[in-house]
């Protein structure tokens, strides 16, 4: 069984970075493909990014893409979630989920694991 924990979410201005981190354990990591969600209040959960577990490719959601940034660490068995230019709009819980195979990776509901989340907010 994994376990994901998130951390590094927080309150920052509009404009400002913040970096996620994801910490996998109970697994073999580099077997699972790796995506970042998001959940703002009275919203669904939508896919932000994820990257693949055999080439290291990403895919992003077009609210995010130029802005957002997703990596892995295998070694470390870490994914990071690299946030620029900020916005109101992405203030939401950001959860990490893991997945075996590499499609659908938009699809919340392919993924096996999930994180308990962290919240990011961003004030205007």
């Amino acid at each position: 069984q994994v376990q994901l924990v998130e951390s590094g979410g927080g309150l920052v201005q509009a404009g400002g970075s913040l970096r996620l981190s994801c910490a996998a354990s109970g697994g073999t990591f580099g077997t699972y493909s790796m995506g970042w969600f998001r959940q703002a209040l009275g919203k669904e959960r939508e896919f932000v990014a994820a990257i693949r577990r055999s080439d290291g490719s990403t895919v992003y959601a077009d609210s995010v893409k130029g802005r957002f940034t997703i990596s892995r660490d295998n070694a470390e068995n870490t994914v990071f979630l690299q946030m620029s230019s900020l916005k109101p709009e992405d203030t939401a819980v950001y959860y990490c989920a893991g997945k075996s195979g590499t499609l659908y990776l938009a699809n919340r509901n392919r993924y096996d694991y999930w994180g308990q989340g962290t919240q990011v907010t961003v004030s205007s």
